[in-house]
C-alpha cells in the first residue's frame, strides 16, 4: 500500500483499546442471538495473521472464541475426507472460532511443496466454493482475509526472528524454503483467488506491511460483518464481605511464598538511576 501512513503507538493503542471494546459488545451480541462465526486467516509466514488474532482474543470471553491452529494431519486424516478435520472445529452456537490457516493449506504449502498430488490439487479448487456455500447455508458468518506482505518487509521479518532468540521457533525449515519458492507461492495464491474469491465468499485482502496498521484495518473491517447492536447489563453490585470471627488465615511463614525477584529488579534499577 504505496501510500499508508504508519500510525504512532500512542494513536494505535487508543484505537486498538476503541476496537476490543467493539469486539466484547459483539462477541455478546453472537453469544445471546446464537450465531456461529468462522473467520479464516490466509497468508505468506510472517504477514502478521498470528499477532492480529492475538488482539482480536485479548478482549474475548474464550468460552466463546477460540483459535484452530492445526497441525500436519495425521496419517489417519490423510485417508479422510480432505475437509472432515475440518469441520470437526466448526463452532456451535453462540461460539467465534478463528482459523490460523485452515484448509486453503491444499492451495498453498501443499501445492508447492507437493504434499498433495494433482487431482488432489483440483479437486479441492473445485470443490472448496461448494465447501463454503454449504457453510454459509447452514448458517455460519465466513469470513477470509489474506494478509500480503512484500518481499522485502517478510525478510525483514525473518531475519528479525534469526536474531531473536524467543522467536526462532516461528521460522521452520519450511518457512525458509516456502521463502525460496516466493514465486510459486504467489502463483498459487493468484490460482486459489481465481476458484475461491466468490460473490457469496469473497477474499479480503489486508496490507500488512505494517503491522499496527493491519491489525486496526482488519479488526474494523470484521466488526463492520456482523450486524451487531449494543445490548444493556444489569447493573452489578459487590456483595458485602462475609466475615467469619472464629477464622484464622494461615500465617505467611507456614506457606511456600515465591520470592519477589521484581522488587530486587526494581530497587536496583532506582539505584542506578539515583548515582
Amino acid at each position: 500500500m504505496k501510500d499508508a501512513v504508519k500510525l504512532s503507538t500512542k494513536v494505535y493503542e487508543k484505537k486498538l483499546r476503541e476496537l476490543q471494546i467493539e469486539l466484547v459488545k459483539m462477541q455478546r451480541w453472537i453469544i445471546e442471538r446464537g450465531l456461529r462465526v468462522v473467520v479464516v486467516f490466509e497468508g505468506r509466514d510472517a504477514a502478521g495473521k498470528g499477532g492480529t488474532i492475538k488482539r482480536i482474543m485479548q478482549p474475548l470471553n474464550p468460552r466463546y472464541a477460540r483459535v484452530a491452529a492445526l497441525a500436519k494431519p495425521t496419517e489417519t486424516e490423510r485417508t479422510q475426507w480432505y475437509f472432515q478435520r475440518y469441520v470437526s472445529h466448526l463452532p456451535s452456537a453462540g461460539e467465534m472460532v478463528f482459523f490460523d490457516r485452515s484448509w486453503y493449506n491444499r492451495a498453498g504449502v501443499e501445492r508447492v511443496m507437493g504434499f498433495c498430488t494433482d487431482d488432489e490439487y483440483w479437486e479441492f479448487l473445485n470443490s472448496v466454493p461448494e465447501f463454503e456455500n454449504m457453510l454459509i447455508r447452514s448458517g455460519i458468518i465466513l469470513v477470509k482475509y489474506w494478509f500480503s506482505v512484500s518481499d522485502k518487509e517478510q525478510e525483514r521479518r525473518f531475519q528479525a526472528r534469526i536474531d531473536d532468540p524467543t522467536k526462532r521457533w516461528k521460522l521452520s525449515d519450511m518457512d525458509l524454503e516456502a521463502r525460496r519458492r516466493w514465486e510459486s507461492y504467489s502463483e498459487a495464491k493468484d490460482i486459489m483467488f481465481r476458484y475461491s474469491d466468490t460473490t457469496k465468499s469473497p477474499w479480503n485482502v489486508v496490507e500488512s506491511d505494517i503491522k499496527k496498521n493491519a491489525r486496526i484495518n482488519c479488526i474494523t473491517h470484521l466488526l463492520k460483518q456482523i450486524d451487531y447492536k449494543e445490548m444493556d447489563y444489569k447493573k452489578i453490585k459487590l456483595p458485602e464481605k462475609q466475615i467469619k470471627n472464629n477464622y484464622e488465615r494461615t500465617p505467611y511463614s507456614e506457606q511456600n511464598i515465591v520470592e519477589d525477584v521484581a522488587s530486587k529488579i526494581a530497587l536496583k534499577n532506582n539505584e542506578k538511576k539515583k548515582k
